[in-house]
Formats: C-alpha cells, sequence, structure tokens
C-alpha cells in the first residue's frame, strides 16, 4: 500500500531562503506553462513540454528536470478541469523526484535549488519504522506557516487478507463517533465541545478584526484539525485492533453523499459538516488494508430503525438519541449499538455463502430490511 510520510526539514536560513526562491521560481513558470496551456488549448504534458521546455529553460534558469516537473504539475491540473484557466499561488508545492532530491539517511537528504544542491536535516513523527528502499516515485515540497515539508510517498507492505470468522459492524455517528456491534464506544462528546469552543472564539475574534485579533486566529488554525485527525487515528487503530484480535472482519455504512441529505436544521448542517466521518472511516479502511482485514460497505438506510433481532423497521422504533425498542418484538438495545448490528449483519447477507462467516451470535437477525412501516 502507498502512504506518504510527512518529513519536517530543518533548514538553516540562508537554506530556507534559497528553498523560498526556488518554491517562487517553480511557481512563476507554472503561471507561464498555464497561460499557454489556456490560451492555445494545449494541457498535453509532452506538446506543452514540446514547445515550451527551451523557453522556459532560458527565461526562469531551472534545471532540465525541474522543468519536465512543472509542466506534469500544470498538465495534470489540466486534465483535472478545464473549466477555467489555472493560476498558481506564490507558495504552491514543488514536484521533485529522485534525479532532483535525494534521502540520505531519515535525517538528512539532498535536495536541488536554484544556487545548487543543499544538504537538509529532516524528521519526522517515529511511530512507524519507515524503510528507506521503500520510497516511491517523487515527493512534493511544501510550505506550511512558514516551515517546510517533504511528502513522500511510501510503499508500505500488507499483511495477508484473512479469510474472517465474525464480522463488526460500526455505525459513525455524532454523539458517538463510532458504536461497534460489539458494544464498543467512542464519545463525541469531546469533539463536539472542541468544535463549539473554536466556533464560539473564532466568531468574537472575527467580530473585534484587530491585528491581535487576526493574529490570534492564524495562530488558532488548524489546532481544531489536528485535534480531530488525532482523535480520528486513535479510534480507528482501536477498532482495528479488534478486529484482528478476534480475527474478525469490518463492516462500515456506505455515506457517499450524507452532506446532500442532511436536513434543513442549522445546527443539525453545522455539526455534521464538520463531522469528519468519511476521514474516519478512511482510516479504518487503511488500516484495515494494512493489517490484511477484509472492510465491506453496506447500505445506510434505515440501520437506526431497524430492530436487530427481528428486522422490523419503523421510527417508532428510534424513542431517543440512546434508546432503541421494537414495537414488533419488544427488543430493547442502545441505538448506536443496535445500528451497528445491523451493519453487521448486512455485510453477512451480502457476502457469497461460501464466504460468509458463521456468526457467533446466534440470535442476531440475519435476513434483509423489511420495508418501512406504513404511517411511520
Amino acid at each position: 500500500m502507498l502512504l506518504t510520510v510527512k518529513m519536517k526539514l530543518h533548514p538553516t536560513e540562508d537554506q530556507h531562503q534559497k528553498l523560498l526562491r526556488t518554491m517562487e521560481r517553480f511557481n512563476e513558470a507554472c503561471n507561464y506553462v498555464s497561460e499557454f496551456a489556456w490560451r492555445n488549448r494545449i494541457f498535453n504534458k509532452v506538446e506543452l513540454q514540446k514547445n515550451l521546455y527551451y523557453d522556459i529553460r532560458g527565461t526562469f534558469n531551472l534545471s532540465s528536470q525541474m522543468v519536465v516537473r512543472l509542466v506534469g504539475k500544470v498538465s495534470e491540473s489540466y486534465l483535472a478541469d478545464r473549466s477555467c484557466y489555472h493560476e498558481f499561488k506564490p507558495h504552491g508545492a514543488v514536484i521533485y523526484d529522485q534525479r532532483i532530491l535525494t534521502i540520505k539517511t531519515l535525517d538528512t537528504c539532498s535536495i536541488l535549488t536554484l544556487e545548487g544542491r543543499e544538504m537538509v536535516s529532516m524528521s519526522y513523527g517515529r511511530y512507524q519504522p519507515l524503510d528507506l528502499k521503500r520510497v516511491k516515485g517523487q515527493a512534493d515540497l511544501a510550505l506550511i506557516k512558514n516551515q517546510f515539508y517533504l511528502l513522500i510517498v511510501v510503499d508500505v507492505p500488507e499483511e495477508p487478507q484473512i479469510e474472517p470468522e465474525e464480522i463488526i459492524g460500526v455505525d459513525l455517528g455524532i454523539a458517538n463517533i463510532a458504536t461497534t456491534s460489539t458494544g464498543e464506544t467512542f464519545s463525541g462528546q469531546k469533539c463536539t465541545e472542541s468544535r463549539k469552543r473554536y466556533t464560539r472564539i473564532k466568531a468574537d475574534l472575527q467580530s473585534v478584526g484587530t491585528w491581535d485579533a487576526k493574529k490570534h486566529l492564524k495562530k488558532l488554525s488548524g489546532k481544531e484539525r489536528r485535534f480531530k485527525n488525532d482523535t480520528n487515528h486513535c479510534i480507528s487503530k482501536q477498532i482495528v485492533a479488534e478486529a484482528k484480535g478476534t480475527h474478525s472482519g469490518i463492516a462500515l455504512e456506505d455515506l457517499t453523499g450524507i452532506r446532500d441529505r442532511t436536513p434543513g436544521y442549522k445546527a443539525l448542517a453545522a455539526a455534521i459538516g464538520k463531522w469528519a466521518f468519511y476521514e474516519i472511516a478512511m482510516y479504518i479502511r487503511y488500516k484495515a488494508h494494512m493489517a490484511g482485514i477484509p472492510v465491506y460497505l453496506v447500505d445506510p438506510h434505515y440501520t437506526s430503525q431497524q430492530c436487530s433481532h427481528c428486522g422490523y423497521t419503523s421510527r417508532e422504533n428510534r424513542k431517543t438519541q440512546s434508546d432503541f425498542f421494537c414495537i414488533k418484538c419488544g427488543h430493547t438495545d442502545n441505538a448506536d449499538i443496535n445500528a451497528a448490528k445491523n451493519i453487521a449483519s448486512r455485510a453477512d447477507v451480502n457476502q457469497p455463502i461460501a464466504l460468509r462467516p458463521e456468526p457467533k451470535r446466534s440470535g442476531r437477525w440475519k435476513g434483509k430490511p423489511t420495508a418501512l412501516a406504513v404511517g411511520s
């Protein structure tokens, strides 16, 4: 599996200025190519390089490989969207490859600038060992809050996929970020409190509008994002660890397009708009893939209204956010755990008979969803 590792560079002040000038020159040349591409409606990388290679080298004094990389950057941006002219910011990422960037050790790299190569020290969060032999393809030099980072693509080995003995359903939500069909609950209270606190602070600072307020806003920028990112990493890691320890697969709701289905209530829309449900699902999927654990996506409709015991579906079953009571069979459960069990059951049903795991929870309903109750 290909993953991106974020390496923090520690250049001297002189090296920092050299990298900054290189980045600005690179993006200035990108705008030159972009203007030509848009004006002449030429977006193919080979054609752009054929037309502009020598002009770029003579005008911007860039190395041949840097010219190749910047032409590729412009071409790829137009391949994604040709509806408008693309302007590149002065401090946009610079694309490097093995010819103009060499990682010597985990602490140093040789990187090309306008003035030649520079040996720059670097570091990264060593939560996972990094094998330099697994570094693949190109790397991006990014400037984030006046700090340079290298975004390096690494080929991480995967474990062989298991044949699951059971499936753990995972229900994602707002009150509880994640709930598993085995009864594990990860509360979303801290994330909700963090979101409300940062929203309130930002609103107050924006209403003031002074220089100090703007400086404070800049300092706050990214804090909430980093907090959520760390929380989602921790939760997804625990869920995958449970699945691996019990030799189970993982079932998730296919939440594609959930923002478009959000009811028009301002508070709920704000909560869902800032809920990183896609991120935590992505973390679970890639961590499970690395561990050899299969992940199944199921239809999310009515998982919170359907009884995991008898399969009866009605809005009346969900009395409150946390309580589930089936009006047909009388089954009671925590609402999120009930939904997680339904997700696991749907993953069971969707598997071919030869691959379907034999459920250990014999009392769990294993049929298809029933029609929504009339008048409910």
